[in-house]
């Protein structure tokens, strides 16, 4: 196992009691776009626990992340939703030391559910942001200038929401375009028969 890194990659981030629609919906839609995806474990193994209970093998562990190339700006940090997930990668904090370096350089940042309140409301520059999350998630960012928008994912230049589970495919599929661009999401809905 391991990191892979390509010209552009997609780094999703997974801690114990994160969201498994939001996560694994995600990186099957890039999976099928042909996005390179690495899913990283915030734990000290490759096991991670889901908020349904299933252990899942992520690609590699943070340490062997942490260990390899510091993310380029083309690559995107994706943060899944999820209790008590969420609030484990907010406290994580050379994760957020990490995703507050990246944003800063102009490199993209995705969350969903209520990882846009609790890690990305911890970034600087979000005056005028529109941005979506899960109901009563919202306020940390509104307190930024970002402008809550209930839309099931919402691009905003570099930042890309979702709302929550329910809406992981679109969640996907926006990072998807902001990667590869509109025809592939219309060939991967065509494969979904959506």
């Amino acid at each position: 196992m391991g990191v892979f890194f390509f010209k552009m990659a997609c780094f999703i981030f997974l801690a114990d009691g994160f969201e498994d629609m939001e996560a694994l919906g995600t990186r099957d839609v890039l999976l099928r776009g042909g996005v390179s995806v690495s899913t990283v474990s915030m734990n000290e193994d490759v096991m991670v626990c889901s908020s349904h209970g299933q252990g899942v093998f992520a690609d590699c562990t943070w340490e062997e992340f942490a260990d390899g190339p510091v993310p380029d700006r083309e690559d995107i940090l994706v943060f899944p939703g999820g209790m008590p997930g969420s609030k484990n990668l907010a406290a994580h904090k050379a994760l957020m030391e990490l995703t507050y370096t990246h944003w800063n350089s102009g490199g993209r940042v995705a969350a969903i559910c209520a990882a846009p309140g609790l890690v990305l409301s911890q970034l600087d520059r979000l005056e005028g942001r529109r941005f979506t999350c899960f109901d009563g998630f919202q306020d940390s960012l509104i307190a930024k200038g970002a402008v809550y928008t209930p839309e099931p994912a919402v691009t905003d230049g570099n930042m890309i929401t979702g709302r929550g589970a329910g809406h992981a495919i679109a969640f996907g599929l926006a990072i998807l375009e902001s990667v590869k661009g509109r025809a592939a999401v219309e060939k991967v809905l065509s494969g979904l028969m959506l």
